[in-house]
């Protein structure tokens, strides 16, 4: 391979290590938005399963490989250094195949997914109590913005404790349609309704909620194709140098 087609090679690989890096942070700062909102349906589900804050930190903990890799990736191509660009290959190979791995079993796993989820909402309503509690304040959120009421439908309301055991019409607070006449307008907790027609929304929150997650799931698959293409790239560039790099020169890596 002549001089000018290296040095294209190296230049090239730096620019798809950067990339990587940038990917490896929007990676890292996806799972900590995950691990610490408070204001969004992903918050629902941290108190009631382990699963969202496993994921959150799987993401963290490849999003922070993902930046290392890049970063050494960079030294690599831009010294020559034949370790450290099979290293980088063989980092990025593996971690290729474990995101097609996670990928196929969340595929075939997705009913599972959805089934628990729903248990999980229900089993939040069942035992709402309007406390100063991040899930349930989140919950109301959801309803609130989302103009819905329920996870199926505003029936899941009537399984709570506190409503069933209750000889007043509640109902909760963020299912309010101000469109209907009512004096309560609070954003949570249990409200109280004179007549036994209640001032609420009448579509549960499923569909809604559904394509939420499918909003930001095609933001999740865009960044990790983005990702894989970024993978692959680096692999085949990391080849072409390593191959074009007679010999190892342990003098052009950097001293500190």
């Amino acid at each position: 391979m002549g001089k000018g087609c290296i040095a294209v090679t190296k230049y090239f690989l730096f620019l798809f290590n950067l990339l990587f890096f940038i990917f490896g942070a929007l990676i890292m700062g996806f799972g900590l938005w995950v691990l610490f909102d408070n204001q969004s349906f992903i918050a629902v589900l941290h108190e009631s399963s382990d699963t969202v804050k496993v994921a959150s930190y799987i993401l963290i903990g490849v999003g922070s490989l993902s930046m290392a890799m890049g970063f050494f990736g960079c030294i690599g191509a831009i010294y020559e250094i034949r370790c450290l660009l099979g290293l980088y290959f063989t980092c990025l190979l593996l971690i290729l195949i474990a995101q097609v791995t996670a990928g196929v079993l969340i595929y075939f796993q997705r009913d599972r997914l959805k089934y628990e989820m729903s248990n999980i909402i229900k089993g939040m309503i069942v035992n709402y109590t309007g406390q100063n509690r991040t899930t349930e304040h989140t919950w109301d959120y959801i309803q609130r913005t989302m103009k819905c009421c329920g996870w199926n439908s505003p029936g899941n309301w009537t399984e709570n404790i506190i409503i069933k055991n209750s000889t007043q019409n509640l109902y909760s607070c963020s299912c309010r349609n101000e469109t209907r006449p009512g004096t309560d307008l609070k954003d949570v907790g249990l409200c109280i309704h004179m007549s036994a027609e209640l001032p609420i929304y009448e579509m549960g929150c499923i569909s809604s909620v559904e394509k939420w997650l499918l909003d930001n799931c095609g933001v999740i698959l865009g960044i990790c194709v983005g990702v894989a293409v970024v993978e692959l790239l680096g692999m085949i560039l990391s080849m072409c140098l390593c191959k074009s790099v007679v010999q190892e020169d342990y003098t052009k890596v950097p001293k500190y």
